[in-house]
Order: structure tokens, then sequence, then C-alpha cells
């Protein structure tokens, strides 16, 4: 790869550039002295059908939490929108790759439709010493790394630096891929947006049990569900 290039390019390889949103430096103080890997751009092959798992259902699901609640399950790479008693809308994600998990409990602070992404200048500053070049801003659009909706998350009143996005690479969802935020498919964080409001509860769980102690089981796929309220 040429030294320089600049991310319009690298979204025109097909299958050939991840570009990962969020920086997990921004959450804890924890969180900010885990070692980072070399570079936020990640090369793969090709890309890969998403699994069948990690379409959009809807499950039995049995919780303390209330309705309206998100939990994230980083381990098995589900996002859990509670509906209502017994029922959520379960979704496949894309999670932090090793070295930028974390876990906590959040809120939505804010919302934006076809987000523009702002990379960190830690991050640009990692990019540009592999030779990587990214924007300053990215307009969003379809070839915008935070995809269609974007829930911030934020801790405190202030902004975690986290969100909840789409993606343009939906190839990349039931991976280890992003710098810690997660990743959904465009459809499935337009679906969520429709649902979730400002000042939603958030439960990230994942390394550092900063989450504490949640309970919840998903129960399966409910097909009624599914079929006429999925």
């Amino acid at each position: 790869m040429r030294r320089g290039m600049t991310v319009a390019m690298a979204m025109g390889m097909a299958g050939a550039i991840f570009l990962t949103a969020g920086n997990a430096s921004a959450f804890t103080t924890a969180a900010s002295q885990i070692e980072r890997p070399a570079s936020d751009v990640t090369l793969v092959a090709q890309p890969r059908e998403v699994p069948e798992k990690y379409k959009r259902r809807m499950v039995r699901f049995s919780t303390s939490e209330k309705p309206g609640t998100i939990i994230v399950d980083t381990d098995n790479k589900f996002l859990y929108y509670i509906e209502g008693p017994n029922r959520a809308t379960r979704y496949g994600i894309g999670v932090g790759r090793e070295g930028f998990g974390w876990s906590g409990i959040v809120n939505v602070g804010r919302k934006e439709e076809w987000p523009s992404w702002r990379p960190p200048a830690e991050m640009r500053a990692r990019e540009a010493r592999n030779g990587r070049i990214l924007p300053i801003v990215q307009d969003g659009g379809i070839d915008n790394p935070l995809g269609a909706r974007a829930l911030y998350l934020y801790k405190g009143g202030r902004d975690t630096i986290f969100r909840i996005h789409g993606t343009n690479q939906p190839w990349t969802i039931g991976l280890n891929m992003s710098s810690g935020c997660i990743r959904m498919m465009n459809k499935d964080v337009e679906h969520l947006y429709s649902r979730a409001g400002i000042g939603s509860k958030v439960v990230v769980i994942g390394p550092g049990n900063r989450h504490g102690k949640v309970d919840y089981k998903d129960r399966g796929i409910d097909i009624f569900g599914t079929i006429f309220g999925g």
C-alpha cells in the first residue's frame, strides 16, 4: 500500500480495508492504559457473508432490566433491545478487537442520521506513522465508516467517544474488528435508532466487569414475534 493513501481510495478497494471508529482511551483510566495494536486499519482477503445467527430476530428474553434498555453482549456479538416483558429484539454486532474491549453502564447522549466521522487525533497519529492518512472529518454518506445512524454513548454527561453505529462493511458483523465502538448492519441500526431514545440505558458486558452483575437470559427465537413484529 502506498504512503499517503486516502480513506476515499481505501474504501474503493472492495473488501480490502477496514476503518474503525471510536477510541478506547476515552472511557476509563484503566482503558487508557491498555496497549494499543499498531494500526486502526485492518486488511482482509475478501468480504464474508454475515452468518445467519447474526440476523435480526425477536427473542424470548428474561431480565430484570426495564423495557427500553439496551444490553450489549460483546462475547457473543449480540445487542438486545428490551421490548417488554420476556421479549427483546436481538441484533448481530461487531465489537472491539483485542486490547479495545470495554464494559460499563452508559446512556444514549445523542443521535445522528448519516453521521460525519471525526477520527480522534490519537488515531490519526497512529495511522500516519504507518503511512495511512485519515481525514480530520469525513462527511456522512454511504462510504462513511459510521454508516447510516449513530447513537453516541455518554457517561456522567460526558461523551465516551464510543458509539453504536452502522457500517459500510457489513461483513464485519460477528467479528472483533473495531476500536471499541459497537457496529451494526445499516438496516439494523436504523431499526434500533427508531426505538432507542435519548437517555436510554446501555449496559455493555465485556472485559473488566465494569457493568457489574447483569441478570439476563436469551431463551431463543420468538418465531411469531420475528415474523410479525421483528
